[in-house]
């Protein structure tokens, strides 16, 4: 599918990268909305938590299914401003809590990474099962973005109730996006990363002492060094490469039979090059890709309450229906 021409132009200030990247999540405020929590007991024992919120009259047929990305949950910004957003205009949302991000340290040593595509189709199953939707549509932010586009292009059969996909900031080449957080520019943003994921780490070390020790963990300088102890072996990878080859959606893309966008800012200062499936979403009358010049990474901000990418989002699962 030919790139979408993007008619996004920011105020000027936000037309800078880090700054429209920073300010929704230290600034701002979603209001108007309420979550009910769900427990899915998962396959294998575990657990996944849905922030459920609905739209006025309760009676929606359609449901969205949002993805967090990297260290996320169902109450960032980002993700409460999109269920606002789709509650409003006639959408329930499902919000998911990706495994050991929902406040409480989950069950198994696992937990979660860029490629946990089989935790999001037993999320879609709970809901068939449970639920009376018509259609559904899926968004992943960043990290979430991945995984639903991972989801889309595995060629597992797609129930015909999934209707269409949006992956905002998605880094479609892991090892790329890697290698772009690791640049100077990112020293804030990999730190903060570093300390998250550690912190999560001791409390894994707590729990499961025998399978990873504070001094490994004290060891871990870097998201590679943290991929390469945990991440990776966690999850059945032989390391932090085979990781990032393996998980990065980009090559699934040829494979997507449901319609999908890609939103993703040319000044997104976490992702590369080759995070930019212009080759894949040419090849594929399903991919449409849009590029804005601005929106840094899942920032996309307008001086009303809803921002583009809410906006688009909406818009795309309309036209999909």
């Amino acid at each position: 599918m030919p790139i979408i021409t993007s008619n996004y132009k920011p105020p000027l200030l936000f037309r800078n990268g880090h700054f429209s990247t920073i300010y929704p999540n230290l600034i701002r405020k979603i209001k108007g909305i309420e979550q009910k929590r769900e427990r899915i007991t998962l396959l294998d024992g575990d657990f996944i938590d849905l922030d459920w919120s609905f739209t006025p009259t309760k009676k929606s047929k359609k449901l969205a299914i949002i993805v967090h990305g990297l260290e996320g949950n169902g109450q960032r910004q980002y993700m409460t401003g999109l269920a606002r957003h789709l509650n409003t205009n006639g959408w329930d949302a499902a919000a998911v809590n990706l495994r050991n991000c929902s406040g409480e340290v989950n069950l198994l040593y696992r937990s979660y990474n860029a490629g946990v595509s089989e935790d999001l189709e037993e999320i879609i199953n709970h809901i068939l099962n449970k639920c009376s939707y018509d259609s559904i549509s899926l968004c992943g932010f960043s990290l979430g973005g991945n995984i639903v586009l991972k989801y889309l292009g595995e060629k597992r059969e797609i129930p015909s109730i999934i209707k269409s996909g949006v992956a905002v900031s998605a880094p479609c080449d892991l090892y790329d996006s890697l290698l772009e957080i690791n640049k100077p520019k990112n020293l804030i943003y990999e730190q903060r990363f570093i300390k998250h994921l550690k912190a999560k780490l001791y409390e894994r070390q707590v729990a499961f002492p025998d399978k990873i020790s504070i001094k490994e963990i004290k060891a871990c300088k870097s998201l590679m060094d943290i991929d390469n102890l945990y991440t990776s072996k966690a999850h059945g990878y032989k390391n932090a490469i085979d990781y990032y080859t393996k998980c990065s959606s980009k090559q699934f893309l040829k494979n997507i039979t449901t319609p999908t966008l890609i939103l993703s800012a040319k000044n997104d200062s976490f992702l590369g090059q080759k995070c930019y499936p212009i080759d894949e979403a040419k090849a594929n009358s399903n991919v449409f890709l849009e590029i804005p010049n601005y929106g840094g990474h899942v920032g996309f901000y307008t001086n009303k309450s809803v921002y583009y990418n809410e906006k688009r989002t909406l818009e795309f699962f309309l036209k999909h229906l």
